[in-house]
């Protein structure tokens, strides 16, 4: 059995690379494809041009054994990609019955007029294998070259993984002999992709040549992304757990969590698990961090509220924050940032609370506190920790980068008061 089943995902369209619309298809179909051990090695994005598409598939099917092409199947004259399809493979189109008939119950069902544009779409290429529709009215096709496959999907993503899902995975599956492909990613926080690299060096070297290790850096953070290939999947799901064992002792202060779990959602859990609770109060983020925090289902059991203090008025009245405070340090200062953790964690009765407050930019800043000075705290029952950062000067980036610094600072405090209250026992 091969170990390198290969694969290519396309996405046709105008729109997507004049950047209109985002393309989220190839996320999620790279994702379903490595479910089933398919390894793809290459996306690629064409206009509407069927000289580019044609192109694009030859190279496309001269290095992979599948193609995943998305879009261009609407009923319009810029849809092309039936028919660059039919030149393609050397063939025509002719209505599908099957197709048309599921077309005209869609429309009846629906109590609207199907025109003629309408009928085309069961128009298929005469020699792929149609792939029904159950939401929509593109059909997807299916073609067999030379022992490689290309698979034609509609580019409307929740009509697209409705086929991919009942319709070409159960196909792949059988058509390739697919090795097992299992990830394992271990997420860092507080040390840099280079620093990273150094620590594991060694252990990276020692891998067996069928896991390799992906750095994937993002916001603050780096997650290591373990890959093996096999035919064992206990085999192989044993062996991935052995090389997190291995590399534990090098990086455990750094790790926070593993494979989909954000730092949110680990941190909902730390709270549970303490039965804990949480309040916000933010500055410079604009509720940003509650957002992260609530986006996790059943986060109203630990998480209380949170007040966005803007202005320095709201510090005051809603936080307490003492004036001379504000005068003395200003609000983007570590004794500002602590008064209004303190403030929060008391008015909302909490056992932990966080505050954010700084220069977000782009302008605002100061010789003494440029753009990117941010100040982030956590009060706890006992202590209230403050930290100053000097991050970019670019807006969204420095919110993100905050939100994710003062949850850690948060998920420090939980372990640390855990820690406190394990050594009074």
């Amino acid at each position: 059995m091969s170990l390198s089943i290969t694969a290519e995902v396309m996405t046709i369209g105008d729109e997507i690379l004049f950047g209109q619309i985002t393309d989220t298809n190839t996320q999620w179909i790279g994702t379903e494809l490595t479910s089933i051990g398919i390894r793809p090695i290459r996306k690629t994005s064409v206009g509407d041009s069927a000289e580019f598409i044609l192109d694009a598939l030859q190279e496309a099917l001269s290095r992979v054994d599948l193609v995943i092409i998305t879009g261009g199947l609407g009923p319009t004259k810029d849809d092309i990609t039936k028919h660059t399809l039919c030149r393609f493979f050397g063939t025509q189109l002719e209505i599908n019955e099957e197709a048309l008939q599921l077309i005209t119950t869609f429309f009846a069902k629906r109590g609207r007029e199907m025109t003629e544009l309408n009928r085309q779409q069961a128009a298929l290429p005469q020699n792929c294998t149609y792939l029904q529709n159950d939401w929509g009215t593109a059909p997807g096709m299916w073609f067999e070259k030379e022992g490689k496959v290309v698979v034609s999907l509609p580019g409307v993503p929740y009509e697209m993984k409705n086929l991919m899902t009942y319709r070409v995975l159960p196909r792949l599956k059988e058509f390739f002999q697919t090795p097992i492909i299992r990830h394992k990613i271990i997420r860092t926080i507080g040390i840099g992709e280079s620093f990273l690299a150094e620590t594991i060096e060694a252990w990276e070297d020692s891998l067996p040549a069928h896991i390799r290790l992906a750095y994937l850096p993002h916001f603050g953070q780096v997650r290591l992304r373990l890959t093996a290939t096999g035919i064992d999947e206990e085999q192989i799901d044993r062996e991935l757990e052995q090389e997190v064992l291995r590399v534990m002792p090098l990086i455990g202060s750094y790790v926070y969590g593993y494979d989909e779990h954000e730092m949110e959602q680990v941190i909902g859990q730390m709270l549970l698990e303490e039965n804990a609770t949480l309040s916000t109060a933010e500055s410079c983020t604009g509720g940003f961090v509650a957002h992260k925090i609530t986006s996790v289902p059943g986060s109203s059991r630990y998480f209380a509220g949170s007040v966005v203090a803007y202005d320095n008025s709201i510090k005051t009245a809603m936080l307490g924050v003492p004036e001379e405070t504000l005068r003395q340090h200003g609000a983007v200062s570590e004794e500002t940032v602590k008064a209004m953790a303190e403030g929060v964690r008391m008015q909302m009765n909490t056992t932990y609370a966080l505050a954010t407050s700084g220069i977000a930019g782009p302008d605002g800043g100061s010789p003494e506190k440029p753009v990117g000075t941010i100040w982030i705290a956590c009060a706890t029952p006992e202590i209230t920790t403050a930290r100053m950062l000097k991050l970019t000067s670019h807006r969204s980036i420095n919110i993100e980068l905050t939100a994710t610094f003062v949850l850690d600072l948060l998920r420090k405090s939980i372990l640390q008061t855990t820690r406190n209250q394990n050594t009074i026992l």
